[in-house]
């Protein structure tokens, strides 16, 4: 049984004045493999002063200690990359294919931002005046169960840079993959406070981040609904925001695009992290006089595919996190039916065999219409949306009429056809032709996935506040 009964505040673990424990559940079979005490309100407040009075002289580092501060963190997170990966397998369900990866590019994080740290410049002279730009203060980090390690890795890379002290609210559902990352980040040896870890519940850890007045800013990635209501509170005292919340992402092929190629990627796409991923592509917008030949291939790529228990290598689809989870996705595909959808793979139920964990089968709807709900709302699990369309204009209009816009995708023969349709897409990232990655391009939203963005130098911007001196 595996115990998580610290949390992290000035360069030591401490135990939590939290006394509320909950139990870490395996969702590949529910059964309990662990307990962590979660902190409360007052370990926050013990949080936030520490990283208030780091500022005071983390804000003055050079430029030259951040980025040796950033390599520490690299070579210390990579160091422990063997067993991020099988606690994310064992506590979240991640695949072992997926873990893998998301393990060895957690430590890369640090190594990009120091590459931004390096040719940024903190100030600039316009007519007689000095423009400076300063660390914000101190950065409260809300992070996701579905990305955890990453999504803390990247933040506080981007705060290091910009001088900031944080206090990380990592989700109460990793919290074992949170106390692998906090080993890491002792082990770099940070300036006392500089970074801190508080796991607990949203409305109370949460809550008392994005209300106490020593915050200067939040960093959240997570679900639209809970944006809101940060975005909301947090204007209470002025606090800078950093949004990145959920997506619809459209997928638009092309009618000269090579069908036995990109559909079954659409299909993998869809499906990567098992469904439970914001940025994946879950409506699928075809041509209409082609739609018969897309549902063959994506009903053969998605019977193919491998559903099972996530430390096999061979599995493609793991368990759902959660019961809860696994309910909500249930409902959809309920929905989806209800509505009059064509179920083309998949469907109601568990996977023979698999009845003890959350897994949820490979699920297609075809013949589905934009205003549908499985088009409208972010499901958060293996089902894909084939939407069909008539004509390019269309097809754009399809794609934009959407609440979110995070991430969109586009496969076409012809490179400049594709770039055109890419300038029309209301979205934060447009990937042609596949599904690429570069931590040094901006990462956030369109309308409601958010405000503001993650990565690079358009991340470090976030975290800083222009000062104009005058002459």
């Amino acid at each position: 049984m595996k115990q998580v009964n610290k949390i992290y505040i000035n360069g030591k673990f401490v135990n939590p004045h939290g006394t509320e424990i909950l139990e870490i559940i395996n969702p590949s079979d529910n059964k309990k493999i662990g307990e962590a005490i979660l902190a409360d309100e007052t370990d926050v407040r013990n949080a936030v002063v520490t990283a208030k009075e780091a500022f005071k002289t983390f804000s003055q580092t050079t430029v030259e200690e951040r980025v040796l501060y950033l390599e520490k963190l690299k070579e210390a997170v990579e160091k422990k990359q063997d067993e991020l990966t099988e606690i994310m397998i064992e506590e979240y369900g991640g695949t072992r294919q997926f873990s893998t990866i998301s393990s060895r590019y957690t430590g890369s994080w640090f190594d990009s931002m120091a590459e931004v740290l390096k040719n940024f410049k903190f100030g600039k002279m316009i007519n007689s005046s000095l423009v400076k730009l300063q660390p914000v203060g101190v950065v409260g980090m809300i992070t996701p169960w579905n990305a955890s390690s990453s999504s803390i890795a990247s933040k506080v890379a981007t705060a290091i840079a910009a001088g900031c002290t944080s206090v990380i609210k990592a989700s109460e559902m990793s919290s074992l993959q949170t106390m692998v990352l906090m080993e890491a980040f002792h082990e770099a040896g940070l300036p006392e406070g500089a970074v801190n870890f508080v796991t607990g519940l949203g409305n109370v850890v949460g809550t008392e981040l994005i209300r106490n007045p020593d915050v200067a800013k939040i960093s959240f990635t997570g679900s639209t609904a809970v944006g809101k209501m940060i975005a909301g509170n947090a204007a209470c005292t002025m606090k800078r925001v950093t949004l990145e919340l959920g997506g619809k992402s459209p997928n638009i092929i092309l009618d000269d695009a090579d069908l036995d190629q990109v559909i079954p990627m659409a299909v993998y796409g869809a499906y990567m992290n098992s469904g439970q991923a914001c940025i994946a592509p879950t409506r699928l917008l075809v041509p209409e006089h082609k739609l018969d030949q897309v549902n063959r291939i994506a009903k053969m790529t998605a019977e193919q595919m491998v559903v099972g228990l996530p430390q096999d290598e061979k599995t493609q689809i793991g368990p759902m996190v959660s019961v809860r989870q696994y309910e909500r996705v249930q409902s959809f595909i309920e929905a989806g039916l209800e509505e009059g959808a064509l179920l083309l793979a998949g469907g109601p139920g568990k996977p023979q065999g698999l009845e003890a964990g959350n897994f949820v089968k490979p699920t297609i709807f075809t013949g589905v219409k934009n205003d549908m709900k499985i088009a409208r709302e972010e499901i958060f699990g293996p089902v894909l949306s084939i939407i069909s369309y008539k004509n390019e204009e269309e097809a754009i209009a399809i794609a934009n009429d959407t609440p979110y816009g995070l991430a969109a995708y586009i496969s076409s023969s012809d490179p400049e056809r594709a770039m055109d349709i890419a300038s029309k897409i209301d979205a934060g990232r447009i990937c042609i032709n596949g599904f690429s990655h570069d931590p040094m391009v901006p990462f956030g939203g369109f309308k409601q996935s958010g405000i503001g963005r993650e990565y690079g130098e358009f991340g470090l911007q976030h975290y800083l506040e222009a000062k104009a001196i005058l002459k």
